[in-house]
Formats: structure tokens, sequence, C-alpha cells
């Protein structure tokens, strides 16, 4: 699992078909000090995370292909929950 703070949402007008319906955060990795950490991630988001929210990710990929329903999915990052600041 990972922190990180949601910093806009990208759009596709071509994309796999398994990811029709979903929105995508775009969320920068950060550390226990809010900090950023590493590059920042595309996440499927059924939580509807806002611009400058915080959130937790999950990294599993199995788990992502399930949560979106298709087994070959090219989903690695899901928004589990939003984290209180």
């Amino acid at each position: 699992m990972l922190l990180g703070t949601v910093i806009g949402y990208a759009t596709a007008t071509i994309k796999h078909p398994s990811m029709k319906g979903w929105k995508l955060s775009i969320v920068q990795p950060i550390n226990s000090e809010r900090q950023p950490e590493a590059d920042p991630v595309i996440a499927a988001d059924s939580l509807g995370a806002s611009p400058g929210q915080t959130v937790i990710l999950n990294s599993d990929g199995k788990a992502a292909r399930d949560l979106i329903g298709h087994d070959k999915s090219p989903v690695r990052y899901f928004v589990i929950a939003l984290a209180d600041e």
C-alpha cells in the first residue's frame, strides 16, 4: 500500500476496454512526512477522490484486475481509501 496525493485526472479517447467507465486519477506517491516520493501513477478510483486529497493506494495487480472484473486489464494501482488528515 502507498500513501499519495491526487494531482489530477487522466482521460483517454482510446483505452483498454476493461477501463471503460472507470475514473482514472493521477496520484503522486508521498512519504510519511507527506513529501513527494517517486513518479506519479495512474490509479483506478471508485471513491471519487478530488485533487489535493490524500488517498491510500493498493499496487496489487491481481486485486486490481479482480476489482475491474477483467483478467487481462492493464490496471495495477487503485484507490482503496481516502485518508483522514
